[in-house]
């Protein structure tokens, strides 16, 4: 059993302005998303160059900050929203979702796709086995933020979060940044290092992303502003990850019969 070591959220300070954690490992998975990507280009010979990285990475930074702050406030604090819509700006209170922010991104990956005349499932396929490193990088930064923390529960490994009280509780942030960030990683880059029909990738994507974060959901303390919304386990993450499941499945059912088809891969 382990103790929660009190972390500072804040990092540092620069004048009156508060660095936090949480936003450093923001900044750190756009820096080594755009690294990898570079990589990426390189190791398969993709048609991409460091400029249309960098231009990509830059429009999803803003997809992923923007839908990220209003997903959370319309999937998880929409009656608080509604009341007070200034509120939105209160960044430095918390509060992000990643299925907002995939929404987000999704959005200017069909702006920018559209801008250089590339095909979307392309620029999907291209940048998707890096968005586990962002996602890594998040659930360390809610590690750090001692926030999202798990059931109580008697394994081994379990933690005590002197902010949620002195029982013992799942590490659900660990099993987030193991199974959501470092197994899915792994996944989506070697599935990606071959060649695959248009729409496989990011399809795998989806489909290993809500399988993972579903399962999370069960060792994870539900959003206290919902608790639970059906069955007495079902939780708002498991609804929001369960379409993106589907999808998945539909996507890669499509993306292989296509190939299968035309005998061709992009």
């Amino acid at each position: 059993m382990f103790i929660y070591p009190r972390i500072n959220p804040v990092a540092f300070h620069l004048g009156a302005l508060k660095i936090h954690w949480y936003g450093l490992m923001y900044l750190l998975s756009f820096i080594l998303g755009w690294l990898l990507l570079c990589y990426r280009a390189r190791k398969f010979q993709l048609s991409w160059n460091n400029d249309q990285i960098s231009d990509l990475v830059f429009y999803i930074a803003i997809g992923v900050l923007v839908g990220g702050r209003i997903g959370y406030m319309l999937f998880y604090n929409l009656s608080n929203f509604i009341h007070a819509p200034w509120i939105i700006i209160k960044v430095w209170d918390g509060g992000m979702s990643f299925h907002g922010g995939l929404l987000g991104v999704i959005v200017m990956m069909l702006l920018w796709s559209f801008k250089q005349h590339k095909k979307f499932w392309d620029v999907g396929d291209f940048i998707v086995p890096i968005i586990p490193v962002g996602l890594a990088a998040g659930r360390i930064g809610n590690f750090l933020q001692g926030e999202l923390w798990g059931k109580i529960t008697n394994v081994p490994w379990a933690m005590i979060y002197p902010q949620a009280g002195s029982a013992p509780r799942h590490p659900s942030e660990i099993y987030e940044f193991l199974l959501e960030g470092v197994l899915l990683f792994i996944i989506m880059w070697f599935y990606s290092a071959k060649p695959k029909p248009r729409m496989a990738v990011s399809a795998l994507f989806l489909l290993g992303y809500g399988v993972f974060r579903f399962f999370c959901e069960f060792f994870r303390m539900p959003d206290p502003q919902y608790g639970y919304l059906a069955f007495g386990w079902l939780t708002m993450g498991q609804v929001l990850s369960f379409p993106m499941m589907v999808i998945g499945v539909i996507l890669l059912v499509i993306a292989y019969r296509g190939a299968k088809m035309h005998r061709g891969t992009y």
